[in-house]
């Protein structure tokens, strides 16, 4: 059974930066497209970012675009988001996931695994 382990989060003022990992175990992630999530209390879980599974396309939502940077180590099975100039609205909890497939949906039922989350906050 695959688990996902996300780390890096914390607390940074607006404008900084935080590095995410998302280590998995129980299945290699080298088959699956990957993705990232959040969800800011009270909302819905939102796409941020998504990787193929070689790590050679990439997409993001508008909201990120520019400013976090997915990116994946196939041979260490973990998969990382760097986010620069972070904002207060991008406060929220942080999800890996995988994919049903070798390129991952926009939407949460593209994923059929998820990590337990990590929590970002920014302050203005």
């Amino acid at each position: 059974q695959v688990q996902l382990v996300e780390s890096g989060g914390g607390l940074v003022q607006a404008g900084g930066s935080l590095s995410l990992s998302c280590a998995a175990s129980g299945r290699t992630l080298s088959n699956y497209g990957m993705g990232w999530f959040r969800q800011a209390p009270g909302k819905e879980r939102e796409f941020v970012a998504r990787i193929s599974q070689s790590g050679g396309t990439t997409s993001y939502s508008d909201s990120v675009k520019g400013r976090f940077t997915i990116s994946r180590d196939n041979a260490k099975n973990t998969v990382h988001l760097q986010m620069n100039s972070l904002k207060p609205e991008d406060t929220a909890i942080y999800y890996c996931a995988t994919a049903r497939r070798v390129w991952g949906k926009m939407s949460p039922d593209g994923y059929d695994a998820w990590g337990q989350g990590t929590q970002v906050t920014v302050s203005s």
